[in-house]
């Protein structure tokens, strides 16, 4: 069976930039760097993605483009029998995250349904503390609508890569892109918004310490989607003519860019109202709607951006679906739409347990975390910095000989960074990710 490919460059770069555009760039990155001192977090940050980040993303498209195969045939056939564990590990994680990272998309839709009603339009953080509160605890509505988005997604993955894929990155992340945008110009209207402004890029160079400097690496290595083979099985699906280091490129500025446009939609409007920006997740679903009460079209900015949180989660579990369908496609010549069906349907049982965990299972612990927490701290924490090390050993030394010759140039001659990309793969990540995991840990 003919492997599937992207219909063009474009499509591949949207499709990967929405991979690594998930939740986490809308609020993660702004209130992380308003944490580690704005604009001097946001220079050492860009440092860490143009050199690293990208080397880890050319590293991944590169295996997957070399072998034409997804993470675990990859892996087994650049390193061996023993590498294909690497891979197998990648799939596990991609299952594992998209099981509780739906209930949270779920939630997206419901905030969705709520701005409509109108029944999150309160100036009173309090109030909308207890209402996101009691709504994630509730045994029921947010199962629904982790249905609902499981079901959205899978829906993507049936229609292939092509057409499934492909066609949905393109449309979504461009409107993604406009969104945040014609948030920003509403935000940057309001009366005081420079302050906003002001402190998320302002340079606090006092705040730069050993332990920001890791902050800044971890962002960037799991901001980009790296770690879990999403980019192999992208990877695997490009053409022979597409140049990975341009691709990789793009989708590294283009995320970059997305997480920059976030921090300037975000900070204006919660300064406006006096908000604190070192929220955390809750300025998503708590902070953000007592200020979209506070303007003018408030419910509308609301619909608005709740919509957007909802496009950037999809492109995210898309690319996490694909990992785990690809390789059942793969390894077993399973049909696309059994194996979809039947991962999804696994994947939302399990995050019914993510879900009641926040609720009326709450009081199950392991290792001191519920489920849900389980499930986040295991594969954002040990599988992904694991998998990154991983993927850098390979390509530095295993398997650089297919590599080189797959990032060299049509006449056969090198590129003159790749003997820093080497170095970076061989040394560089494989130490700075091993300091990040023992963090972690």
């Amino acid at each position: 069976m003919a492997r599937a490919e992207w219909g063009s460059r474009l499509g591949f770069i949207l499709a990967a930039a929405g991979s690594a555009v998930g939740l986490g760039a809308i609020w993660k990155f702004p209130y992380v760097a308003a944490q580690n001192g704005g604009g001097a977090f946001l220079l050492i940050f860009l440092v860490i993605v143009f050199t690293l980040g990208i080397s880890l993303m050319i590293a991944e498209m590169s295996v997957g483009a070399s072998t034409k195969k997804s993470p675990v045939g990859a892996y087994r056939k650049l390193g061996g029998k023993w590498w294909s564990s690497v891979g197998y590990i990648g799939v596990l994680c991609g299952f594992l995250i998209l099981s509780f990272y739906s209930v949270v998309g779920g939630w997206t839709i419901a905030y969705i349904v709520k701005s409509i009603q109108g029944s999150i339009l309160t100036t009173d953080p309090a109030v909308l503390s207890r209402t996101f509160d009691s709504f994630i605890a509730d045994p029921v509505m947010p199962i629904w609508y982790h249905a609902a988005f499981m079901a959205l997604t899978a829906g993507v993955i049936l229609a292939g890569v092509q057409k499934g894929i492909e066609r949905v990155s393109k449309h979504l992340m461009v409107m993604l892109f406009l969104l945040i945008l014609i948030l920003i110009a509403r935000g940057l209207t309001l009366h005081g918004a420079l302050d906003g402004v002001v402190t998320f890029l302002y340079p606090d160079f006092s705040k730069v310490t050993p332990t920001m400097i890791i902050e800044a690496m971890g962002l960037a290595f799991f901001s980009m989607s790296l770690g879990m083979g999403c980019m192999i099985t992208y990877g695997s699906y490009a053409s022979g003519e597409t140049s990975i280091p341009n691709s990789a490129r793009s989708v590294i500025g283009l995320t970059t860019l997305i997480c920059f446009l976030s921090g300037l939609m975000v900070f204006p409007a919660i300064f406006v109202f006096n908000f604190n920006p070192l929220a955390g997740p809750g300025l998503t679903f708590i902070t953000m709607p007592a200020v979209f009460s506070q303007m003018s079209g408030g419910q509308f900015f609301s619909i608005l951006f709740f919509f957007l949180l909802f496009v950037a989660a999809l492109t995210s579990s898309v690319s996490l679906m694909e990992v785990v369908v690809s390789f059942f496609i793969d390894e077993f010549q399973f049909p696309r739409m059994m194996t979809t069906v039947i991962m999804s349907i696994l994947m939302f049982i399990l995050g019914i347990g993510a879900s009641l965990s926040l609720g009326v299972w709450k009081n199950y612990t392991l290792f001191g975390k519920n489920l849900f927490g389980l499930l986040d701290y295991v594969s954002s924490n040990l599988i992904m910095p694991f998998g990154g090390i991983m993927i850098a050993i390979l390509v530095g030394w295993k398997a650089w000989p297919v590599i080189s010759a797959r990032l060299a140039y049509p006449d056969g001659t090198c590129p003159v960074w790749l003997p820093l990309f080497k170095f970076i793969c061989r040394f560089v990540a494989p130490v700075l990710i091993f300091v990040i995991l023992l963090q972690n840990l």
